[in-house]
């Protein structure tokens, strides 16, 4: 029998900039602190169903399942079983969406569900040396194979807003609102500290417009896309609980009103949650003018710009507390950051009714989830 899959105890761990903060502490050092509150938020709101799963998206840490380490370190058990999922920038809400689609279909009750990076930790690999010659540090994945485009994102990010016409200037602007929002946002309540860290590392006020356009480019001398206007590399965990509407009676919690996913031009990557919105919406039956709230990951301001652009999104509505480009950017957590975002905001007393979150992802695919706050 089917039912309806929420969202409830969203916690998420501070965003800390790569080799700072958190540049010790491996991707299980950063997700078994979340899961565990997590879990003593059920308890402690009387939801003690057992939990079915853990299930982690992860892009760049050392295998051997992160989410099953991380779930033996929170002391969960060893009867709880876990499950990493890749879906590189996507992968934390990938592992939201296949937990929600786990508990509609009936065959699970309770799966803790999100995202955890470790840039600070990611093991170094080599590709094997060919006859003599030395190994190649191996320094990302492909995105695509060979035959296809395969941009490193920034240079990606520099071509999009060249074809889509968005200037040096708007990405400076949309970006020194991120930063002002978020340096003016308590984001306390969703937090676990993680030793004496108990905010977002890369949050700085100031950062106006004739700040951030004093900035060099980052990705070539004809580029648009700076330090400024870009997400950092980070390091982060965010965690919530995906369970049925029953279980979840009484309790603050989003209801999940679907998700997709879909591909798009590798060559222009940041594009990708533009299909994924469109399928989504058409599928819940509602239009871009019913949002109260769109968490989009700032990898680049030109990202989302495009995006806006292309589905005519309120951009005032977008990111309403900033985004990955004041706080961040943990690659496979970010994901599951925009929920616990809009949990955050959806879930005060004048909070909006109905909000979505969508990445962009390397390679040409987008991901996107609707959800909506349960009265």
């Amino acid at each position: 029998m089917s039912s309806v899959p929420v969202l409830v105890a969203p916690r998420r761990t501070p965003i800390g900039n790569a080799g700072h903060g958190f540049a010790d502490l491996t991707t299980t050092d950063l997700a078994a602190p979340v899961l565990r509150e997590v879990l003593t938020s059920l308890r402690e709101s009387g939801l003690d169903a057992e939990v079915d799963d853990v299930v982690l998206g992860n892009c760049l840490g050392p295998g051997g399942d992160p989410a099953r380490v991380a779930a033996l370190q929170a002391g969960m058990g060893v009867e709880v079983p876990g499950v990493t999922v890749d879906r590189q920038c996507g992968s934390g809400l990938d592992a939201v969406m296949q937990a929600a689609l786990r508990v509609r279909s009936g065959a699970d009750e309770l799966i803790l569900a999100g995202g955890v990076e470790s840039a600070s930790t990611a093991p170094w690999r080599f590709w094997p040396p060919v006859s003599d010659a030395d190994p190649v540090r191996y320094t990302r994945a492909p995105f695509a194979p060979h035959g296809f485009p395969d941009p490193d994102m920034g240079a990606a990010a520099d071509e999009l807003a060249r074809v889509r016409g968005i200037s040096r200037e708007r990405q400076d602007a949309y970006a020194a609102r991120s930063h002002t929002l978020a340096a003016t946002a308590d984001f306390s309540s969703e937090i676990v500290p993680i030793g004496d860290i108990a905010r977002d590392q890369r949050i700085r006020a100031g950062m106006t417009e004739a700040r951030l356009a004093r900035l060099r480019p980052s990705f070539g001398a004809g580029g648009t896309a700076t330090a400024g206007n870009s997400c950092g590399i980070s390091d982060g965990a965010a965690v919530l609980a995906v369970t049925t509407e029953s279980l979840a009676a009484g309790l603050p919690a989003l209801r999940i009103l679907g998700s997709a996913v879909a591909g798009s031009d590798p060559a222009l990557p940041g594009l990708g949650p533009v299909p994924a919105i469109r399928t989504l919406l058409k599928r819940t039956g509602h239009d871009v003018a019913d949002l109260g709230v769109v968490e989009i990951t700032e990898a680049f301001a030109s990202v989302v710009l495009a995006v806006s652009d292309e589905l005519g999104l309120d951009e005032s509505t977008i990111c309403p507390q900033g985004g990955a480009i004041a706080m961040g950017h943990p690659w496979g957590a970010s994901g599951a950051i925009l929920l616990v975002r809009l949990a955050s905001q959806m879930l005060r007393e004048d909070g909006p009714a109905l909000g979505l979150a969508a990445c962009a992802i390397g390679g040409g695919q987008g991901i996107a989830m609707l959800v909506e706050r349960v009265s």
